[in-house]
């Protein structure tokens, strides 16, 4: 097909995944014209081989580490070369959800840009700084240099820096069209949300409770002071020392939005029962995730 949906993941994140390639299908009135393939981390065997070397990122050196929660997220780059450069892809993060029908992305008129995207700042008109890669219309024939095993190497010969790729500067600009905020909507859902995007991780609502399993970054520009002091606590309590836990959602629409696709999903046989509990188990899904299926309401069809 010449319509994808790609939703790139890591084994932490698995459940998000399935859940929004669910919400992708099931919430277009034209879902048997693209598809949707999830794409895992695990199915690249040469970023599990960097495990523990040194990385670029904002400036500064990281170590690369496969079990955290957003190892993923470099597969943002690996559509065109899926789709054999030809046709359109829409790239989303495994915390990304269908509100609106995807398939106004594939029908939009890019004007000539090879790929759009929203700004990672929510103030009206702002368009420096980062973009937001989290969600992006790609016009795959547009993109030849993106070559995934190539420019992910770079990274660790720290002649390409993950922060300046992700936020897409190493594009040219004029390239670049932009989105609506609703096709990303920042833990925003209101009558406008056509993709919901739950960014914030620490209240990511199938997570409440459970022990945080990301990295903070330790580059601060507008204070230096609490860069040195995430860099001490890594290097005194470990990598995920005195991060604390999960919270719920302060909006528990959002939550229910998700459970409500989540239990979809279960009737529909896409996520298994014992997938939840192997989930819950390793401390990707929040405990009571049962409970609060079991107090979700069905959600309504458009």
């Amino acid at each position: 097909m010449q319509h994808c949906v790609f939703i790139h993941t890591n084994h932490k994140q698995i459940v998000g995944a399935l859940v929004s390639a669910w919400s992708m299908r099931r919430n277009s009135a034209h879902a048997d014209r693209f598809d949707v393939r999830i794409v895992q981390h695990k199915d690249f065997p040469f970023m599990q081989e960097r495990e523990g070397q040194m990385y670029l990122r904002d400036g500064a050196r990281r170590r690369w580490l496969n079990d955290d929660l957003q190892s993923f997220t470099p597969l943002r780059f690996t559509a065109p070369e899926l789709m054999n450069y030809t046709g359109r892809a829409v790239m989303v993060d495994p915390d990304v959800f269908a509100v609106g029908d995807v398939w106004e992305l594939f029908t939009r008129d890019m004007s000539g840009k090879a790929l759009m995207c929203r700004t990672r700042s929510s103030k009206p008109g702002e368009t420096s700084g980062c973009l937001a890669s989290s969600a992006m219309l790609q016009d795959c024939a547009k993109l030849p240099h993106w070559q995934f095993r190539k420019q992910f190497d770079e990274m660790f010969e720290f002649r390409r820096d993950y922060k300046n790729w992700i936020c897409l500067r190493t594009e040219p600009r004029d390239t670049i069209g932009l989105l609506e905020h609703e096709w990303n909507s920042f833990d925003r859902l209101d009558e406008q949300t056509r993709m919901l995007h739950n960014t914030k991780r620490k209240t990511q609502p199938w997570k409440a409770g459970l022990p945080v399993d990301f990295r903070p970054p330790e580059t601060f520009r507008w204070f230096p002071p609490r860069g040195w002091l995430q860099h001490a606590r890594r290097s005194l309590f470990g990598e995920y020392g005195l991060m604390g836990h999960y919270r719920p959602h302060p909006d528990p629409r959002q939550e229910q939005f998700f459970f409500g696709l989540l239990k979809e999903c279960i009737e529909a046989g896409v996520v298994s029962e014992d997938m939840i509990r192997e989930q819950m188990a390793s401390n990707h899904v929040r405990h009571d995730a049962f409970e609060v299926l079991d107090r979700t309401p069905p959600l309504a069809h458009a």
